[in-house]
């Protein structure tokens, strides 16, 4: 009796909390009580029946991630060790050990680099390093995320790593132990090149706090290094802070033009998001590469600099992530994610497409002026290869692997920069001869 009364008081407060959360939902809420009965019995049955006991506030959490999840693929209640990882990711940077890493269907966990700076570059983690035990854990009894939590923390602290290394003479392996302190880390979210010629690349994997200072920064080293045309590379994007995308389209587009704007049920949800009277590179010469897994805030900057005709865009049709999540902090420090709003480019286009219909590849998304066929798996791999330099503290060098991987996006992306430089180059002459 004493467990049915607990599930009772608790659902009296869950529904005092829907209504204080949303007023005007409150009506749906009354009307529902029935239905809401019925889940109160039914946790009942549970607690009474079940072959093992169960704690109600299980049977809780479990019933909040059923009814949030009714909703749509981006609304989701969230645990509250979920929401601390959210925070520390939005942010762009975390307590850490600085290493990038990889990990195998075998369950290996293999670094890929460590992180220039970082307490792992600094303690002598190698590329190649297999981390085999995290503070006396083995790491194959640990999913990729629980390894990836294990390494992470508060700045200052301590953690142990257990790691086998491939000896380059011998070929044999050899374990090595390090107690890394964590420190601040500010994963790499930019990676520049030039192309050859006077063409720049940047590729931007995601939209963080700190992605636009290392784009502005990329521009600047570029720029010294005699950039006069730019590739921007959106792909395998899956967005981020809106903020950071809305500023990236303000570097290229001026004039207070619109970037995107967004619109919901409640009138507080339309907002309008415009460009500075005056943009950072208003005439760069800008090819945009997106593909089917550009989300969101590569979507947003897709959309404004293709509706300003500020950029070329080639590759494939994106993702069609355009819907606005609200993140409501609840008293138990976890949180509700809901959309309240999607997202329209300047044009009035909706990015959002309807993912439950037949055609759903064929809606939403932004299309580009120019679509490649390019099949995912070897996008990756091609984007990966270009984009991924190596750090290997004992030798104090710094690759780039296979920087030639074919490519065919990028490819068109070059020669039409180069194309658009010979047509000027021909009207030069042209003129000079009149």
């Amino acid at each position: 009796m004493k467990k049915k009364i607990n599930i009772y008081v608790i659902f009296m407060i869950a529904a005092f909390f829907m209504g204080t959360m949303f007023p005007f939902a409150y009506s749906g809420v009354d009307t529902g009580l029935d239905q809401l009965k019925i889940l109160v019995e039914v946790m009942g049955k549970i607690q009474d029946n079940y072959v093992e006991e169960k704690q109600p506030k299980d049977l809780v959490t479990g019933a909040l991630y059923g009814m949030v999840s009714q909703l749509d693929e981006f609304s989701e209640y969230i645990s509250v060790e979920d929401m601390k990882a959210m925070r520390e990711e939005t942010k762009g940077e975390f307590g850490g050990v600085g290493m990038r890493l990889n990990s195998s269907k075998e369950g290996e966990l293999t670094v890929v680099t460590p992180l220039p700076g970082s307490p792992a570059y600094k303690a002598g983690v190698e590329p190649g390093d297999k981390v085999i035990k995290i503070d006396g854990k083995l790491v194959s009894d640990m999913t990729n995320n629980e390894a990836v939590a294990a390494l992470r923390g508060e700045v200052g602290t301590k953690v142990k790593v257990e790691i086998d290394r491939k000896d380059e003479n011998s070929g044999k392996t050899v374990k090595k132990k390090f107690t890394l302190k964590r420190d601040k880390i500010v994963p790499e979210v930019v990676f520049s090149k030039m192309l050859g010629g006077d063409i720049g690349y940047i590729y931007v994997t995601d939209f963080s706090g700190h992605t636009i200072e290392g784009f502005e920064n990329a521009m600047e080293k570029l720029q010294k290094e005699g950039m006069k045309a730019l590739i921007v590379d959106l792909r395998f994007n899956p967005g981020g802070l809106l903020d950071s995308a809305v500023d990236m389209a303000k570097l290229f587009i001026g004039e207070n033009k619109l970037i995107v704007y967004t619109k919901g049920r409640k009138e507080e949800f339309f907002r309008e998001y415009k460009s500075n009277a005056q943009a950072k590179y208003p005439d760069i010469p800008m090819v945009l590469l997106v593909n089917e897994a550009s989300a969101s805030g590569s979507e947003i900057v897709a959309g404004a600099l293709q509706d300003h005709k500020r950029a070329l865009l080639i590759g494939a049709r994106t993702f069609g992530k355009g819907s606005v999540q609200q993140v409501i902090n609840l008293p138990d420090t976890s949180g509700l994610r809901i959309t309240v709003a999607k997202y329209y480019t300047p044009l009035g286009r909706m990015i959002h497409k309807n993912f439950k219909a037949k055609n759903a590849d064929e809606t939403g998304g932004i299309v580009p002026d120019i679509v490649v066929d390019f099949d995912l798996p070897k996008a990756r791999t091609a984007t990966f290869y270009t984009t991924n330099l190596i750090y290997s503290p004992s030798k104090k060098t710094v690759k780039a692997e296979k920087e030639n991987a074919e490519d065919p996006v990028l490819e068109r992306a070059v020669e039409i920069l180069k194309a658009r430089d010979i047509f000027s180059n021909l009207n030069a002459a042209s003129k000079n001869e009149k």
